[in-house]
């Protein structure tokens, strides 16, 4: 600040480059600057982006896991964020500044607070002009009797807040146990809804979920205790993540999905599980992007020789991306999604044994069926079979073995105009209890890269260049999460 000169150099900015920075902090402080002068004031009024969430609001001491915060603590957070959410819009002229997001995440623990901010949403919605607005619905994991009294407090909520929910682009819920019709009723309600996602919500057991929606784009189900999802109707869905199911036998049925592009699928399958053939699961789809994930247990995926159904599924695959392979098995049974797939451009796979989130007790594995042999075996694959449109292959959690080092010669020798073969070691995955319970063979040293390169490329052609990092590029590592739930934070833990 200069002698004389009472304004800073940030407040002499135009108002419009002051905004879009206030709309890069969370309401809560960029509410704060609001005390700064009569101009930082009305600059709070002018936000496009309104992110108001419950975590915000928790004690300095206590964790972003609503799991041990008292329920009078919920419903002082839940005022809280009642209270920011009036005193944030109370600041703005009806009309006069577009919201281009108005964002909710709050405990779902008192009717009486909850209801006030399905009202001061309404509102909002009634007085401006909103684009997106979200519901992010926390709630603890419980017992399946306090599912149901965690899905009635929601259903009296969602019927308190009509004007709200209709009003709605985006809602993540978790943890509930709903009525027979209560999904549909939502559905039917938020007419605007782009993105839903579902964390551990059904209908009781053995319950199949319909889906019927003109807006909807991306559908995320994680841990739905369904025996079968229908998506009968969603013209405009592009995405879909359906992690864990039940029954293997048609545990998703796809109906009017014209627009499907991305498919991730993820499951553990057991020892008396049968493997799925994904020109029945996908049936008329034709995604650009595939992800299948396996939870480092036994491989749920069946080869299947190149059929007309086959091909037709994977006809405009463009990536895929195969998650938590287990260790030590056959790789080559993967080739079948080459071969079937001739514009396939990057391969992505994730070899890795993840012992902090696997069962690792003999005993309850016998007792659960878990499957002692993981892997899957695969012989049918052309001997002079030619893949012309793959130019990247990445592996994650590579390993100096035989079946590695037998994989990739194989793609190299088929894919004959691949560019680039990254191999990671599985290091940089794990945390450091994972790290201390097993030892990694990973070529660190130049002079084990280059005993690799020569394993590898011994006796082959290929102007593929080989890279083995020890650290993970940031475009590699979004890859290997993709496609993923976005901001699903439904839950406590």
């Amino acid at each position: 600040m200069g002698k004389g000169n009472k304004d800073d150099r940030l407040s002499a900015l135009p108002d419009d480059i002051l905004v879009n920075i206030l709309d890069r902090l969370n309401v809560r402080d960029a509410a704060r600057t609001s005390v700064l002068s009569r101009r930082w004031s009305q600059l709070c009024a002018k936000l496009s982006r309104l992110i108001i969430s419950a975590l915000d609001f928790l004690p300095k001491d206590v964790s972003r896991s609503s799991a041990n915060i008292s329920d009078d603590e919920l419903v002082r957070i839940n005022a809280a964020v009642v209270q920011a959410t009036k005193s944030v819009l109370a600041r703005r002229s009806p009309g006069e500044h577009t919201i281009g997001l108005l964002s909710m995440t709050f405990h779902l623990i008192d009717d009486i607070p909850i209801s006030a901010i399905g009202h001061a949403v309404g509102h909002a919605m009634a007085t401006h002009l909103v684009k997106n607005a979200k519901f992010c619905v926390r709630t603890r994991k419980d017992d399946d009797e306090e599912l149901v009294i965690w899905a009635r407090r929601f259903m009296l909520f969602f019927h308190a807040s009509q004007v709200a929910f209709g009003g709605l682009t985006s809602l993540n819920i978790g943890n509930l146990r709903f009525g027979e019709s209560d999904i549909s009723s939502i559905l039917t309600t938020c007419k605007r809804l782009k993105r839903m996602h579902l964390y551990n919500c059904d209908s009781g057991d053995s319950s199949t979920l319909q889906v019927e929606h003109a807006n909807l784009s991306e559908l995320c189900i994680v841990y739905c205790g369904l025996e079968q999802v229908k998506l009968n109707w969603l013209p405009q869905l592009t995405s879909i993540v359906f992690d864990g199911w039940i029954d293997f036998q048609d545990p998703l049925v796809l109906g009017h999905v014209p627009l499907l592009e991305s498919v991730s699928l993820t499951n553990v399958a057991l020892s008396f599980n049968k493997m799925v053939k994904l020109s029945r699961f996908l049936g008329s789809a034709s995604p650009r992007v595939l992800k299948l994930g396996f939870r480092s247990e036994k491989i749920w995926v069946q080869p299947e020789c190149p059929t007309q159904d086959l091909a037709s599924v994977f006809r405009q695959l463009r990536f895929v991306n195969l998650v938590k392979l287990p260790e030590g098995y056959d790789l080559t049974w993967t080739m079948f999604i080459l071969e079937a797939a001739p514009l396939l451009k990057e391969l992505y796979m994730t070899v890795w044994d993840d012992l902090c989130s696997m069962e690792m007790d003999e005993e309850k594995r016998k007792k659960q069926l878990y499957s002692e042999n993981k892997g899957v075996e695969w012989g049918l694959a052309a001997a002079d079979f030619h893949h012309h449109s793959l130019v990247t292959l990445v592996i994650f959690g590579f390993e100096s073995e035989d079946y590695a080092v037998d994989y990739v010669r194989c793609v190299m020798v088929a894919a004959v105009n691949l560019e680039d073969v990254f191999l990671y070691s599985r290091l940089e995955l794990e945390c450091g209890n994972c790290q201390d319970k097993k030892p990694t063979r990973f070529a660190w040293t130049k002079r084990q890269k280059i005993s690799l390169k020569k394993r590898i490329t011994a006796g082959i052609e290929s102007f593929a260049i080989i890279h083995s990092n020890k650290t993970i590029r940031a475009d590699h590592k979004a890859k290997m999460l993709y496609p993923k739930c976005t901001h699903l934070d439904t839950t406590s833990g």
